[in-house]
């Protein structure tokens, strides 16, 4: 049953109209005039970097973001992944394709497609989501999935910044992923399935542009998504050093 193909054409339509009625609201005074969008475009890592953990399990990590459009309409390219040294192979590889238009002074809307390669069969689903800054400096990013068999889940992405100075930044982010149905294929049980939380120290070096850092992460599964685990000889619950940069383009 392909219920994400209905949402995501709603959805691309929906993004498609809204931009071009607010364009229209925009014309100046004079007709022969309008003011036109800003066309913005660039890529940034907001993780790149290096993980080992309190079992010695060294991993790769990133997590980019490529874009291209205007103030009203924006396309991204979104992809994230964990790379095992170890075992030579992808523990975990996600893009996501959206459309993203802004609903408020601080918010976005978006609507895509995601297509994951996790441990198991690949999984492609429709995305919905908002992203934005919270009151107190909060950026979030939460977003809704639905794959072509009716299975959902959800995430929850927080990030917050604490300038120490002009150049040291320490940046605690909070992940968490819940499901509303099991894939016990992917190793993911009902409930909520994992979260992540980090601390991460760096140094600005190039405005912004280039900014390596240092810090630690927690990653821990919960309910069935922890016994699928156990069963399957992994663990449920790590600590990791981790040495990165983030990038901006």
């Amino acid at each position: 049953m392909k219920l994400w193909m209905p949402l995501i054409a709603s959805a691309v339509v929906s993004l498609s109209v809204i931009p071009a009625l607010a364009s229209a609201q925009e014309r100046m005074p004079d007709t022969t005039q309008r003011k036109q969008p800003l066309k913005v475009w660039g890529a940034q890592f907001e993780e790149l970097e290096y993980r080992y953990s309190d079992s010695d399990e060294e991993i790769g990590v990133w997590d980019a973001d490529f874009f291209y459009g205007t103030d009203n309409f924006k396309a991204r390219w979104l992809s994230s992944g964990e790379y095992s040294f170890e075992e030579q192979a992808y523990e975990k590889l996600e893009n996501q394709l959206v459309g993203q238009i802004p609903i408020s002074t601080f918010f976005d809307a978006k609507a895509g497609v995601r297509f994951d390669t996790p441990e198991g069969p690949d999984r492609t689903y429709a995305v919905l989501g908002v992203a934005g800054l919270a009151p107190q400096w909060f950026e979030i990013d939460a977003n809704l999935y639905v794959s072509k068999d009716g299975d959902t889940s959800a995430d929850l992405d927080a990030e917050y910044e604490l300038l120490l100075t002009n150049y040291w930044i320490l940046t605690a982010t909070f992940d968490a992923t819940a499901a509303f149905s099991e894939d016990r294929e992917i190793g993911v049980g009902k409930g909520l399935v994992s979260t992540e939380t980090g601390l991460r120290l760096s140094y600005d070096l190039v405005d912004r542009a280039f900014s390596p850092y240092v810090g630690v992460v927690h990653e821990r599964k919960y309910g069935d998504t922890a016994d699928f685990a156990r069963a399957d000889g992994g663990s449920t619950e790590d600590w990791f050093v981790v040495v990165g940069a983030r990038l901006s383009f």
